[in-house]
Parts: structure tokens; C-alpha cells; sequence
């Protein structure tokens, strides 16, 4: 029972940790950033990125080796779904996290990154989509839990 509880605290904090450093990267981001706020989405997207692994691995955890078991959750269209919308989250995050660690060198020099219009375009966009995605994986997972699909 406590292994089960820690898992399901791992798994709900880290889902409050992608949502909450996604919400601060869409807030703090600008066509032009300063130096304190480009390293502010440095370290938001890294915390995005640690909180999103310990999602996947705490996730995995309960569906195979808690809850209702690997085989309600597999024959479940809701969570392939979510699966599908968690990798989909993660791969629009690669565009953003390349542009935020390309800014490294201007911030060790104290420059605020140059963000072209094209850039700011895309990756405003690509944040405002991942949290989208990340609001239809909340969706799905509650129908999964209810066993609607199954």
C-alpha cells in the first residue's frame, strides 16, 4: 500500500511539474527575452524534461505494477491515446528546448538571445499546442480510469 501511494505521489507531482513548467515557459516566454528570463526557460524547460521522465517512469510503474493492471490499461483506447498525446507533448518540446540551449553562449556573455519573429511564431505556437495536448491527456485519463473504452 505505501510503495502504491508513493508511486501515485510520484506520478501526480510530476504531472503538476510538466503542467506547471509548461504554463511558466508560455508566460515567461518573448519575442525579446532578458538575460534573467531566458535563463528562467533554461531552467523551466530542464525541470519540464526532469518532471516529464518521472512521469513516464512513475506512469509505467502503476499500470504494470499497481492499480488495475497492464492488461486493463493495454486493451484500453483511452490510454493509447494518452500515450499517443504524452509522446506527440514530447516531441513538439524539441524545437523549444534546442532553441533555449542555444542560448547558452549569449547568456555565458551576458546577452539576452536574439529571438527572430519566426522563432518566437513557432515556439509560441508549439507551447500553446503542448498544453492543448497536455489538457486532452487529463481527458483521457480520467475516461481511462473510469474504464470508459474498455
Amino acid at each position: 500500500m505505501i510503495a502504491s501511494a508513493g508511486i501515485a505521489f510520484l506520478h501526480f507531482a510530476a504531472v503538476f511539474g510538466v503542467f506547471g513548467t509548461l504554463v511558466g515557459e508560455w508566460l515567461v516566454f518573448s519575442r525579446t527575452p532578458t538575460v534573467a528570463q531566458a535563463r528562467q526557460l533554461q531552467r523551466l524547460d530542464r525541470l519540464y524534461g526532469l518532471s516529464a521522465a518521472v512521469l513516464l517512469v512513475a506512469g509505467g510503474i502503476r499500470a504494470w505494477r499497481f492499480e488495475k493492471g497492464l492488461d486493463y490499461y493495454l486493451s484500453n483506447p483511452f490510454f493509447h491515446l494518452k500515450l499517443t498525446l504524452f509522446v506527440l507533448v514530447g516531441l513538439l518540446s524539441i524545437y523549444p528546448t534546442v532553441a533555449f540551449i542555444r542560448w547558452s553562449n549569449d547568456l555565458k556573455a551576458g546577452r539576452a538571445p536574439v529571438v527572430t519573429e519566426a522563432q518566437h511564431t513557432w515556439i509560441a505556437r508549439l507551447l500553446r499546442i503542448e498544453l492543448v495536448a497536455l489538457f486532452a491527456i487529463l481527458v483521457c485519463a480520467s475516461l481511462m480510469a473510469k474504464g470508459i473504452g474498455a
